[in-house]
C-alpha cells in the first residue's frame, strides 16, 4: 500500500460552474509536499502546499483537506472513457495503489510516510466542474452509478509526503460505514442514511444534512 503520486492543482478557467477558476487539473509533483490542516471551509485552503480550492462553498477546509483515488479505479475507467488517465486526472491529491479506498471506513486513520496521519471523512460527490473537465455528457450520473467516489480526509498530524511513501491503516472504528456505503446513502440509496449517524467522524455538515433528510 503506497502513494504512486502526490498531485497539486494547476488553476485554469472554469467554464462549467459559477466559480471562474478551478483547481481540478491536478498533476504529480516531485519531492516532498507539506501537508497541514487548512482550517474551516470558506477561503479555499486545502491540505497540500501549493494547492487550493476555488469553489469555496463546496470544497476545501478541514473535512475536505485531502482527496485520494485509487490507480486501480482509474485503470478501470480507461476502457469506458477511451483514454489514458494520468495520476491526478480525477482531481485527486493522492493516487494510491494496493488500497481499497472505497472500503475505507469513516473515521479510519492512515499514516502516510513517516509523519502524516489522515482521517477518512466523507466521499467525493461529483459536480458539474468534474463533468465539464471530463467533457462527457451524463458523467455525473455515470460516476454515481459506479459507486467508486474515493475518500476525503482531514489532517490529524501534519508533515511531509511524497510519491513512493508507504500507506498504513493504523486505526479502524467499530462500525461498518464505508466510503462506498456513505456515497450510496447520499446519492442513490437514501434508505441507508440512518446508518451514517453511527460514524462519529462524519463531518458535522453531513450529519446535519442526514438529520434534515430524516427529519430527526
Amino acid at each position: 500500500m503506497k502513494l504512486l503520486s502526490v498531485n497539486v492543482g494547476h488553476p485554469r478557467e472554469n467554464t462549467w460552474r459559477t466559480a471562474s477558476i478551478t483547481g481540478i487539473d491536478k498533476r504529480p509533483v516531485e519531492g516532498p509536499v507539506a501537508v497541514t490542516a487548512p482550517g474551516p471551509k470558506g477561503d479555499g485552503a486545502v491540505g497540500l502546499a501549493g494547492d487550493r480550492a476555488f469553489d469555496v462553498a463546496y470544497h476545501g477546509g478541514t473535512d475536505q483537506a485531502v482527496y485520494a483515488y485509487a490507480r486501480e479505479d482509474l485503470d478501470g475507467w480507461e476502457p469506458t472513457l477511451g483514454r489514458r488517465l494520468e495520476n491526478g486526472f480525477f482531481g485527486e491529491n493522492l493516487t494510491t495503489v494496493g488500497i481499497d479506498v472505497n472500503g475505507a471506513l469513516i473515521g479510519e486513520r492512515w499514516r502516510v510516510g513517516p509523519q502524516v496521519v489522515l482521517e477518512v471523512t466523507r466521499p467525493r460527490i461529483p459536480c458539474s466542474t468534474f463533468q465539464g473537465w471530463l467533457g462527457r455528457a451524463g458523467w455525473m450520473k455515470e460516476f454515481t452509478r459506479a459507486g467508486l467516489p474515493g475518500p476525503y480526509f482531514r489532517v490529524l498530524v501534519p508533515g511531509e509526503i511524497q510519491a513512493g511513501d508507504a500507506v498504513e491503516v493504523i486505526e479502524r472504528p467499530d462500525h461498518d460505514v464505508t466510503i462506498a456505503l456513505t456515497f450510496r446513502a447520499m446519492t442513490t440509496e437514501p434508505e441507508l442514511l440512518p446508518r451514517l449517524l453511527v460514524a462519529e467522524a462524519l463531518p458535522e455538515e453531513d450529519r446535519e444534512n442526514v438529520r434534515r433528510r430524516l427529519r430527526v
